[in-house]
């Protein structure tokens, strides 16, 4: 059975990950795991000295740095016990009955890009710990992970707030379609109100692939609005987001139109920086 999989590390959105993680896994019915990768090339700071060591000393210092490298490691490994420990008490407290931890050493996309069958959705925190250090900047290894990954990644703030009310980001694209069918038929959304929102020019086939989304949705039970809304991509969502008071926001991740480009400066890539809440993003 596959799984809500959230990343779990030191960084200041860790709790907010698991609070999503558990509120998703709830409403999923779905199992829930807690991973922690251990990466040698994050926590170990060792230097190869060896070119600069005098020859009668080499061998005893190097022992000396082998010796710190490994408690390091041990360090960084229990440290992050700690860490899975605590997000299932948290997740318990949330009310997942059995949640699971898994910790693996390794590289986190790489991870991810082994287990992918597993997961039914991911949730990850917008900057990891290198994040925190960097202050407001994308943390790498989100953009890597959504690159890679084929399941839809929930990138959380650092503090969690309940989601009530939904929005699409919608460009009549195959894809945005998919995504329609897919927020349609999803138990994650049930019974929350769902904004379906193009950024573009009021046209007729714009009114009509509008007309479309709002009958997928309302055949499946939810509330729908839609909106068509003229300026800049980016700018026009995240003010239609503060107005209609959008806990959660559904984008695409790929593609050659203006909402789903993904590389750096792209639109997609500053609603990920820029964004005020949690944001969904479908492949």
């Amino acid at each position: 059975m596959t799984n809500v999989m959230a990343c779990i590390d030191g960084s200041r959105a860790a709790e907010a990950v698991c609070d999503y993680a558990a509120w998703a896994a709830l409403r999923m019915q779905a199992p829930l795991t807690f991973l922690h990768v251990l990466d040698r090339a994050v926590y170990s700071n060792a230097v190869n000295l060896s070119g600069s060591i005098g020859l009668g000393a080499q061998e005893a210092l190097l022992e000396q740095l082998a010796t710190l490298d490994e408690q390091r490691s041990r360090l960084a490994l229990e440290q992050g016990k700690l860490m899975l420990e605590a997000a299932v008490e948290r997740a318990i407290a949330d009310g997942v009955q059995v949640p699971m931890t898994r910790q693996r050493h390794g590289n986190l996309v790489d991870t991810l890009t082994e287990l992918e069958n597993e997961i039914r959705l991911l949730v990850i925190g917008k900057q990891g710990e290198e994040g925190d250090q960097l202050g407001g900047h994308l943390g790498s290894h989100v953009e890597q992970v959504i690159r890679a990954t084929h399941r839809p990644v929930l990138i959380t703030q650092e503090s969690y707030r309940d989601p009530q009310r939904v929005m699409l980001a919608f460009d009549c694209s195959a894809t945005t379609r998919k995504a329609v069918e897919m927020l349609a038929a999803s138990t994650l959304f049930s019974g929350l109100p769902c904004h379906v929102v193009l950024v573009g020019a009021d046209t007729d086939d714009h009114r009509a692939q509008m007309e479309w989304a709002k009958q997928t949705l309302e055949q499946a039970g939810h509330e729908a609005v839609t909106a068509i809304v003229a300026g800049e991509v980016e700018a026009s969502l995240r003010e239609y987001q503060v107005r209609e008071q959008i806990d959660l926001m559904v984008i695409g991740a790929y593609g050659h139109s203006r909402i789903r480009q993904f590389f750096v400066g792209s639109t997609t890539n500053n609603m990920i920086l820029n964004a005020a809440v949690p944001l969904l993003v479908l492949r």
